[in-house]
């Protein structure tokens, strides 16, 4: 027979729950502070200028390859830049799973420059596409138009024939990166294969520094991720080449204005000598003729003012060279307050 409870112990009962349950709803109102770690041991490679650079870049680059997958999907297709971070390579190959696969990139810097020869970066970019959003491509690619999340198994692998299909479009998108690239700095982007297993084979060094570029798939009622990985050594290399080209940009500009100036100076400008100015009715114009004599205010001897441009420049006096008119410069007006208004 089941133990009554007496009426001590069920208001002790009820207020333990009451108690607990305040603890409860305190706790969900005053959520714990979570903060991301910084290994002081190892300072960050890039400023913050270079990731707001890709960023830039990257942004310039989902909305190229909306448009490509809009049209090959046949259906709406909204990419996003979700975040851009610098971290070990270690940290992204941990999150892998032996059923992924990734895109591996050759990466050619084409320096600008007359005479520059190409620059072959040693690592490769490497492409990852989750697996359901590939294979929800895939599908759309093959004529299907079911809407909604493509539910995966864990641990699936790829077929043959899904691999080639992933060749396929994984190829279109790699390629579409150089554009992305082009207000900075001429690099080729080049397909060259997919790594099956990425978790067995030893990619890069574990410890180095990449810059990870995560991407939100949303197509067809499904939602999806991408990412970049870029290797730490391909972009010390392309940063430096749009540093050299920067520079070389500024002496070009630097040689241009010296180039300009000696254009101005082979110029010619128009100079009007004033002897002065009177004011005339109306009639006494219209009575005007030859041998009249016009009297302008001023003795033979007061200063002629020369102007280019409308502004006062030099100031002289009337005389003949060379059984010419000429002036005679007396005075050089460059600054405004000797201008006339």
């Amino acid at each position: 027979m089941a133990e009554v409870l007496s009426q001590s112990q069920i208001d002790a009962l009820l207020n333990s729950m009451r108690s607990g349950g305040d603890e409860a709803k305190t706790e969900e109102k005053q959520p714990e502070k979570k903060y991301r770690k910084y290994d002081f041991t190892t300072p960050r490679k890039f400023t913050k200028d270079r990731i707001k650079m890709l960023n830039g870049i990257f942004e310039n680059y989902t909305r190229v390859i909306s448009s490509r997958l809009n049209a090959q999907l046949r259906t709406n297709c909204e990419i996003t830049v979700e975040s851009i971070e610098e971290q070990k390579f270690y940290e992204f190959n941990n999150a892998l799973t032996e059923g992924d696969v990734l895109a591996m990139v050759d990466v050619t810097i084409h320096p600008r420059e007359e005479g520059g020869e190409d620059i072959l970066a040693e690592d490769p970019v490497m492409v990852y596409l989750s697996t359901s959003t590939a294979l929800g491509m895939m599908d759309r690619m093959m004529g299907s138009e079911e809407e909604g999340q493509h539910e995966v198994p864990m641990g699936y692998a790829y077929t043959d024939l899904e691999l080639q299909l992933y060749e396929l479009l994984i190829k279109d998108i790699i390629t579409l990166m150089g554009s992305s690239w082009e207000n900075y700095l001429p690099i080729s982007f080049e397909y060259n294969r997919t790594q099956v297993n990425p978790t067995l084979v030893q990619l890069l060094n574990l410890d180095e520094t990449v810059v990870l570029v995560d991407m939100r798939l949303n197509f067809g009622g499904s939602e999806g991720r991408m990412s970049v990985v870029l290797p730490g050594n391909v972009l010390m290399s392309v940063f430096g080449e749009v540093n050299r080209e920067t520079m070389g940009r500024k002496v070009t500009s630097e040689d241009n204005s010296e180039e300009i100036f000696d254009k101005l100076r082979d110029s010619t400008l128009e100079i009007i000598a004033e002897l002065g100015d009177t004011q005339l009715s109306l009639s006494d114009i219209y009575h005007l003729s030859v041998g009249d004599v016009v009297d302008l205010g001023r003795s033979k001897d007061a200063p002629v003012f020369l102007e280019i441009g409308g502004y006062q420049w030099f100031t002289g006096r009337m005389g003949t060279h060379k059984k010419n008119m000429a002036i005679k410069i007396d005075e050089v007006c460059y600054s405004a307050e000797q201008r006339s208004e």
